[in-house]
């Protein structure tokens, strides 16, 4: 898991992302079930990036050339986060902007 921080962009992001859920979720005052569903988003998209660094990692070792396979594990699991990464931030903002809209009076 430290090796993904210190070494993977997308993860720091990822991570950072988390840390203002958090403190924007106490800000805003999330019900429990808004906190189970923010953890589990949370949770479901920095699995799946670690999921695609590991499959990028044994990809690069038992590859030396250009495999069309190869490309085809690499970008599905990256696709997969990606997926997971939308579905949590349409999610966040279902979650956080009508909060957002009642601090600021909107």
């Amino acid at each position: 898991m430290f090796d993904g921080i210190k070494n993977e962009r997308n993860m720091m992001i990822h991570y950072s992302v988390v840390v203002l859920v958090v403190v924007f979720g106490v800000t805003l005052k999330l019900t429990v079930t808004e906190w189970g569903i923010c953890l589990i988003l949370c949770g479901m998209v920095i699995a799946l990036e670690q999921v695609n660094t590991a499959i990028e990692a044994v990809v690069d070792l038992v590859t030396e050339e250009h495999k069309e396979l190869a490309r085809l594990a690499k970008d599905t699991a990256a696709g997969a986060v990606l997926v997971a990464a939308i579905t949590a931030a349409i999610v966040g903002g279902l979650i956080f902007f009508p909060k957002l809209a009642q601090l600021f009076g909107l």
